[in-house]
């Protein structure tokens, strides 16, 4: 998703541990075995690889040239373009903090459609938010953050019904409310920070979420489904 997203960004974000597992379980929760997935802006593979180690035929969309050859060489089935697969040969696809980077996400979204199975699933993570939007965000390529009801309305327009619409990682909306009143103007992650929040508070907040997940959260996820 280098397109989407730098590599310097993924690999920094690779020691989020908790929060990558936390993402691979959602994806793991909607495959059945012997589905086609696809990761929609697999980047350099992050979540693509551990679904895989799950038994499951992911395939890859980046249209980075660095980075598809990085997903080719650790043997992941990977296509610049969703537009190479098949029309209604998918049964999900999963897109990971990547909408938030293409300026038109209801044509990326109707181009998902196409390629998805009646009856099948789009798994969408983005961030949450415009009041969060700051210096790192720019610093990775935003282009907007989203609420449930912005996302929802996007995701109807290009023809879906929303199966989950809900917020996470509460705890993570105050932390990225505190970086933009405090933080660096260049948007740069500290790496200490990073680790400390995914070790000991990450876990901690999706507890919280059980509760707030409906009024705000650091992120949006969604499942909508292509009747």
């Amino acid at each position: 998703m280098s397109d989407y997203s730098g590599t310097e960004n993924l690999e920094v974000m690779a020691d989020a541990i908790n929060y990558n597992d936390f993402l691979v379980s959602l994806i793991c929760k909607e495959v059945k075995p012997g589905e086609v997935v696809v990761d929609f802006g697999a980047g350099i593979g992050t979540f693509s690889k551990q679904v895989a180690i799950a038994g499951h035929a992911v395939h890859c969309v980046e249209p980075d040239q660095r980075q598809l050859d990085r997903l080719l060489a650790l043997g992941l089935p990977a296509s610049e373009n969703i537009a190479n697969f098949e029309n209604e040969s998918i049964d999900l696809v999963y897109t990971l903090n990547v909408l938030e980077h293409i300026e038109n996400d209801v044509e990326v979204l109707k181009a998902c459609y196409q390629k998805i199975k009646p009856g099948g699933y789009m798994l969408i993570y983005v961030p949450a938010f415009n009041i969060l939007f700051s210096s790192m965000d720019k610093n990775v390529g935003h282009l907007r953050r989203y609420t449930r009801s912005t996302l929802a309305e996007k995701v109807r327009l290009a023809g879906f019904t929303i199966v989950k619409n809900e917020y996470v990682d509460s705890a993570g909306f105050f932390a990225s409310l505190l970086f933009k009143m405090f933080g660096n103007d260049i948007g740069t992650i500290n790496q200490a920070a990073l680790i400390f929040y995914d070790r000991y508070v990450f876990p901690l907040s999706r507890f919280a979420d059980l509760i707030c997940n409906k009024v705000f959260g650091k992120n949006v996820y969604m499942i909508a489904r292509r009747p």
